[in-house]
């Protein structure tokens, strides 16, 4: 194996995201950056260099371990990268609480019928 890949290609390789191309669009879009700084997607990733992985509100923060240009099963790419313990911690707390919103604010026990729906309809417009 090559001792240096490009990003798009690990980034797919590794699971974070499910085409190569979804994982280029990210990093064009700069919600991935290498040693803190923002990255195009042929950039080349060697071991021992650290990401920021942004995908929606989830941040990781991972040291590269190995290089690959395949996409493994999930075990295979888990050994591709290290991911750091406080980006852990944050990550779990913040799904901690999304879970606790999610219980003060319940869903509704049924769906808006046509009355329901026309009066949330004056409701948005009141409030334009």
């Amino acid at each position: 194996m090559d001792d240096k890949v490009r990003l798009d290609k690990w980034l797919w390789a590794a699971r974070f995201f499910k085409t190569r191309a979804l994982a280029s669009e990210a990093v064009t879009a700069g919600h991935v950056e290498v040693g803190g700084a923002r990255a195009k997607p042929a950039r080349p990733v060697k071991v021992g260099d650290e990401l920021t992985i942004r995908k929606g509100v989830q941040v990781f923060v991972v040291h590269v371990r190995e290089v690959s240009e395949r996409r493994g099963s999930a075990t295979v790419a888990q050994q591709l990268y290290e991911e750091t313990a406080d980006s852990r911690y944050k990550r779990e707390a913040a799904a901690e609480q999304h879970r606790l919103a999610a219980l003060l604010a319940p869903a509704p026990q049924r769906r808006p019928d046509k009355r329901d729906r026309r009066r949330i309809m004056r409701f948005n417009r009141a409030g334009d």
